[in-house]
């Protein structure tokens, strides 16, 4: 299958790499030099323009940073560049309604589209790890889901056009939620004299277990390898933690749910950021509390 694959960042080049792999033709684009020099050493053809990437393919795989450039790049670059029978998939994360409007701008000039934004960090990218959350109609995920499964380990069908960015949003604002609860956790345990190991092993097999502690916790030396035991390097960055929580707290006020412990969480991660911590893991936040 001929695919086009427009952002090869941190995410998209790895993402791109697998689909290779997988045995696909691969037409990549990216504004970055560099990351068009690394996509074609991972055996991707490279192109001048997005809209010269989309020619001829079967598909089209989008990862961007922004709702806006998404839908520029869709607008722009894709609609009439790319074969009207091109399946569309955006994994960006992006805001809810702008997910829904490219969709539906899709559908007008006839394209299939799903929104697939994913979970698991540069690793899963890399690794061919990902789960997919999968926003579209039942025939458009049908046709994107072999595509997808090349690059992921899951992939799961959340509903109509707009779901996947809603799935996304609400798992990582409970992510954020969750990281703070931790982090605080064992704060306060070693504060009241308990080891971080001790602790580990007694809410690990209690209650207060969760993927936050057992899986990425973030006190180093305790837990499987995670980003605390490389100085909080690699992982998920504070400031693409604090992306999504903007996006979760956008997304409630539309869609009037209350959600406090969100509102606490973007401040808690507002204020990390904002002290230079924006490249920084998401579970270093646990230093302001130590």
């Amino acid at each position: 299958m001929k695919i086009a694959f427009i952002g090869l960042g941190n995410m998209g080049g790895g993402m791109a790499a697998n689909l290779v792999k997988a045995g696909h033709e691969v037409h990549a684009f990216d504004l970055a030099n560099e990351a068009l020099d690394r996509a074609a050493e991972h055996g991707c053809s490279t192109f001048g323009t997005a809209g010269e990437a989309v020619q001829g393919v079967d598909a089209v795989v989008s990862m961007l940073p922004n709702g806006q450039i998404v839908l520029s790049a869709y607008t722009a670059e894709v609609f009439g560049n790319a074969p009207a029978g091109a399946i569309l998939l955006d994994c960006s994360t992006i805001d809810v309604a702008t997910a829904r409007e490219v969709a539906d701008q899709a559908h007008k000039a006839g394209y299939e589209m799903v929104d697939a934004p994913v979970s698991g960090g540069i690793a899963a990218a890399n690794g061919g790890t990902l789960t997919f959350m999968v926003g579209g109609s039942d025939s458009a995920f049908q046709r994107a889901e072999p595509i997808l499964q090349a690059m992921g380990k899951a992939v799961i069908h959340a509903g109509a056009a707009g779901n996947g960015q809603a799935a996304k949003i609400c798992n990582n604002m409970l992510l954020g939620i969750s990281m703070i609860g931790t982090c605080e956790a064992f704060a306060m345990a070693q504060k009241l004299g308990l080891d971080p190991q001790t602790f580990y092993d007694i809410s690990s097999v209690s209650s207060g277990q969760c993927w936050s502690m057992t899986s990425y916790c973030p006190v180093p030396g305790v837990g499987p390898t995670s980003p605390a035991d490389n100085d909080y390097q690699g992982g998920f960055a504070a400031g693409l933690m604090l992306k999504d929580l903007r996006l979760a707290m956008e997304a409630a006020e539309t869609a009037d749910a209350p959600v406090p412990m969100g509102q606490r969480a973007r401040a808690l991660y507002e204020d990390f950021v904002g002290a230079g911590n924006g490249t920084v893991d998401f579970s270093g936040i646990i230093r302001t509390l130590k």
